[in-house]
């Protein structure tokens, strides 16, 4: 830790005697400024920013060839020089450059060069080059989790096909609602994980735009061809307003914002599943090597695994919160280094997310199901409560409200009496119509059908119901969809590395 009233005293007794670095300023950056916010920002774009930087550089050192400022021999000495950079020869010159990857980049290439080459350097801000950077990093960033969503619904779609006639109990308001399936379940979670991919590939369409060229803020001097330069590099087109260019980091909020929002929709099933690990349900069960052991209970089987990826979900949210916070009251004029501090999270962001998506495929893939422990669940549960009310006004024209309380008796009358669901009393249920005016003739044969499992699961007619057919209709316009997002990800790949 650096002495903060020793720091003040070397910079004032030597700024004097410094070299002047630029025309305005004489001293080099306060050490404990190099410490706390210079050097580590250089580092990360030493690992991160580096080879974007010096593609960067050779686009623009060609533009200088072609509007006559330098010549082919001068363009060729640089992007050999530019070639021959690494992490060692930068970090060597970094103090000497002000602790700034770009100005070390440049004055590394001039101390090099066998005669001075003046254009170099015209008419150039690091602004847009910072901002072309940044961009590039985060399209690199979010095609690889665009790759792993579509990996991911790939493997939740597997699951979902191994199951998709196995009965399971439905919840609502977190008690025993209805019988679906697990296919059924897991076709929603791929429903709206595709619905979320989807929108994270029109992100990476729409922000495939370029800031070089936009120079400090109001344009450059010389005439750039930014529509060139924007398809040397790989994207669509240029930013089309120069402010906009350098200053708008809209992106950061929009990614994050959609990644919170899949992630938050990833955790409610995950709550779910989390639910399902417990002793009272035991539908599910992971492989030893995913799973955890209690110290002091050692009869326990638990998946602490499904607990850290809900866990990381939450810090998608305070991610977005960051960026929202440091940019929210922030002038629009640009203010480059709030912009680095302000955006210093991203990166983290985008490996937690990666971090979800991969602990998440790895879980979906290994995830089985207690197929007798459901099918047991559903049996013993009164879930055709629904079906013997449609039954009552449907058959026996008893008013459906009316049909929904005799229902609700009927089922109240068995449980207190011990019943299995399947073991009817035709009696109990004519006798309670009966003493509210309605004369029924019901089969037992009848009557048990409705709380038959299979009759739950396969009695659904509507499309999307978790009716075995209509799951594997989904299920299949599902695997459709997600090549079509592959194959459009894939087409997006080739236009950019033209």
């Amino acid at each position: 830790m650096l002495n903060v009233h020793k720091e003040v005293k070397r910079l004032q007794s030597h700024v004097e005697n410094e070299p002047a670095l630029t025309g305005r300023i004489k001293a080099s950056p306060s050490n404990i400024v190099v410490e706390h916010i210079l050097k580590p920002q250089f580092d990360f774009e030493l690992i991160h920013y580096l080879p974007y930087y010096i593609e960067i550089e050779k686009i623009l050192t060609t533009q200088y060839e072609q509007m006559g400022l330098l010549t082919s021999e001068d363009k060729l000495q640089i992007h050999v020089l530019l070639d021959e950079l690494n992490k060692e020869k930068l970090l060597a010159c970094s103090e000497e450059n002000m602790t700034d990857i770009l100005f070390a980049i440049e004055h590394y290439v001039e101390k090099r060069l066998d005669h001075p080459v003046p254009a170099w350097h015209m008419d150039r801000s690091r602004n847009d080059v910072q901002a072309t950077a940044q961009v590039m990093f985060m399209r690199d960033q979010l095609r690889h989790i665009v790759k792993a969503c579509l990996h991911f619904a790939e493997v939740v779609l597997v699951l979902a096909q191994t199951y998709t006639e196995q009965p399971m109990p439905g919840y609502t308001h977190y008690q025993s609602a209805q019988v679906i399936t697990v296919g059924f379940y897991f076709a929603a979670l791929n429903e709206q994980w595709i619905k979320g991919t989807k929108r994270l590939q029109r992100l990476l369409d729409e922000l495939n735009e370029c800031p070089l060229g936009s120079g400090a803020m109001a344009g450059a001097e010389l005439e750039w061809d930014r529509d060139e330069m924007a398809t040397a590099l790989g994207f669509k087109q240029p930013v089309r307003h120069a402010l906009s260019g350098i200053a708008s980091k809209e992106w950061m909020l929009l990614i994050s914002g959609e990644l919170t929002v899949i992630s938050t929709t990833l955790s409610r099933f995950l709550t779910d599943v989390i639910t399902w690990g417990s002793s009272e349900y035991q539908f599910i069960d992971l492989p030893d090597a995913l799973s955890g052991i209690s110290s002091a209970m050692p009869q326990k089987k638990n998946f602490p695994i499904l607990e850290r990826i809900r866990g990381k979900t939450a810090h998608m949210l305070a991610y977005f919160n960051d960026f929202n916070s440091a940019q929210r009251n922030t002038p629009y004029t640009n203010l480059v280094e709030t912009a680095k501090e302000g955006g210093s999270h991203f990166y983290p962001m985008m490996k937690n997310m990666m971090d979800i998506l991969t602990l998440s495929s790895l879980v979906m893939t290994h995830l089985s199901f207690h197929t007798e422990r459901l099918n047991e669940h559903c049996r013993h549960g009164f879930f055709g409560g629904f079906s013997l009310a449609n039954l009552l006004t449907a058959t026996f024209h008893i008013p459906y409200r009316q049909a929904q309380v005799l229902s609700g008796k009927y089922i109240v009358q068995m449980i207190q009496q011990e019943r299995d669901p399947l073991s009817v009393d035709v009696q109990t249920l004519t006798t309670l119509c009966s003493e509210q005016g309605y004369d029924i003739q019901i089969e037992a044969k009848q009557l048990r059908q409705m709380f038959e499992v299979e009759y739950n699961v396969w009695n659904k007619r509507t499309a999307g119901s978790t009716h075995p057919d209509e799951v594997n209709k989904m299920l299949l316009l599902q695997k459709e969809e997600i090549q079509a997002q592959y194959t459009l990800y894939e087409n997006w790949i080739a236009c950019w590395r033209r």
